[in-house]
């Protein structure tokens, strides 16, 4: 093997990356209440949903250790690349970083770089697929990182949550905001900073003019940069991934788009119906 992809299980994966056989997933762990779920293969959404839902216990992550992400290298690869949620946002990244300095000279001889997306979701998947272009264009080790840092930096991340009782529960909204919000059905539609925080671009009511305010956020940020390719991942909420994707596609009509169900941790982060675009 010449070259690997290590995504920890916030990042969706697509087809495509599945059958490559280049592309691993190292899982979190979510904590809900007194019951642990490891987000692997095996994650069920619906399950998942129900178990949030029936409890007023704080949804939590944790991240991959060290030694989790030292033992899905590939000894055989000569480079290896790794792709983490926001530093900002998780510990994942610090426990790649060690895990790199863990395995230097000692259990691989491969290059290893860590990329911080300064995302999540789709926006690592769009990472990953970033590194395969470059490979698959013949670019070296140095070139493949610098570009994508590049590709990093122009990226944009936004996001509908309906569900707001995540965010209520970690202290994000205030009891009388989250009642508010709640009574009103006042939807943020929000966004990665470059840093790799959270900010809110904007408010709607109702989820109609939400969705609404999404696309136009979604079509005002890729008029600039018109991106090639766009990737929403949804969570219990496949008709609003359409209607984006078509949406999308009549102003980019050569844009890929690709829609994909969403994973643990962003489905913990995400909640039921909430949707995400990376472009």
């Amino acid at each position: 093997m010449e070259y690997q992809i290590i995504m920890d299980s916030c990042g969706e994966l697509t087809e495509e990356m599945k059958n490559l056989g280049i592309v691993s997933s190292v899982p979190l762990t979510l904590q809900v209440g007194d019951t642990e779920v490891i987000d692997d293969a095996a994650f069920n959404q619906a399950d998942f949903l129900k178990l949030v839902a029936s409890t007023d216990a704080c949804p939590r992550s944790a991240c991959p250790s060290p030694e989790l992400y030292k033992q899905s290298f590939d000894t055989n690869a000569k480079r290896i690349y790794i792709v983490t949620l926001s530093a900002n946002l998780s510990g994942s990244y610090n426990s790649a970083v060690l895990a790199k300095t863990l395995a230097a000279g000692k259990d691989t001889t491969a290059q290893i770089h860590i990329f911080n997306s300064c995302s999540a979701s789709v926006g690592q998947t769009l990472i990953a697929r970033k590194v395969i272009e470059c490979e698959e264009l013949g670019m070296s080790f140095e070139k493949t990182i610098e570009t994508v840092a590049k590709y990093i930096d122009k990226m944009n991340t936004v996001f509908v949550l309906e569900d707001l009782s995540f965010l209520q529960r970690n202290g994000r909204l205030t009891g009388l905001k989250y009642i508010a919000a709640s009574l009103l059905h006042i939807l943020p539609i929000l966004a990665a900073t470059p840093e790799g925080t959270i900010c809110q671009l904007s408010q709607a009511r109702g989820v109609k003019k939400a969705m609404a305010e999404l696309l136009d956020n979604v079509l005002k940020f890729a008029e600039a940069a018109k991106p090639s390719r766009f990737y929403i991942s949804y969570c219990n909420s496949l008709d609003r991934a359409k209607f984006l994707r078509d949406k999308i596609s009549e102003k980019s009509p050569a844009a890929e788009i690709k829609l994909l169900d969403m994973r643990g941790v962003s489905t913990m982060y995400a909640g039921d119906r909430g949707i995400i675009v990376a472009f």
